[in-house]
């Protein structure tokens, strides 16, 4: 197989990683899609040095996270938030308004976060394991259970307070 046809079975495959950091670092559609071609364009330039020492999704997550960053650092931008209505949601047949107007609720706190924290709690939110999300930041997993437990207290007080 060759190299552009097995990259872009990796991207399709592992697209919804790219999704979520894009819509989580991303004000708007337009600034979405940029960061989405700058994550992709990452991930073509660092392909052939991917060394499986990971998994896949592990190696996508970091490239995707510090583009994200980088991208954030050089436009200083911080503190912006993003109207949870621009993230789609799927519907289920057993919709649960109380429940989606919650999860608006908690994604607005995590939008008020610092980058790094975002990245945290996405990862957290997706699954991954402390280990995991470790080698993904660059923080030792220690330290990420530690930022996980501040994280969530923060989030608790800001809850409890509306």
């Amino acid at each position: 197989m060759l190299k552009e046809e097995e990259f872009v079975r990796v991207i399709k495959r592992n697209e919804g990683v790219i999704f979520k950091i894009t819509t989580m670092y991303s004000d708007n559609r337009a600034d979405q899609q940029d960061l989405y071609q700058d994550v992709v364009y990452q991930l073509w330039k660092s392909f052939d040095s991917f060394r499986a020492e990971s998994k896949m999704s592990t190696w996508m997550y970091r490239i995707a996270l510090n583009t994200a960053l980088t991208k954030l650092r050089k436009t200083k931008r911080m503190g912006h938030s993003v109207s949870i209505d621009q993230v789609i949601m799927r519907q289920t047949e057993n919709y649960d308004s109380e429940f989606e107007e919650k999860l608006k609720v908690l994604y607005a706190h995590i939008k008020e976060l610092n980058a790094l924290e975002k990245g945290v709690v996405l990862l957290l939110l997706e699954g991954k394991k402390y280990e995991e999300i470790s080698e993904i930041t660059g923080l030792s997993p220690g330290n990420v259970g530690t930022r996980v437990s501040r994280i969530k207290q923060k989030l608790r007080k800001q809850i409890l307070k509306n």
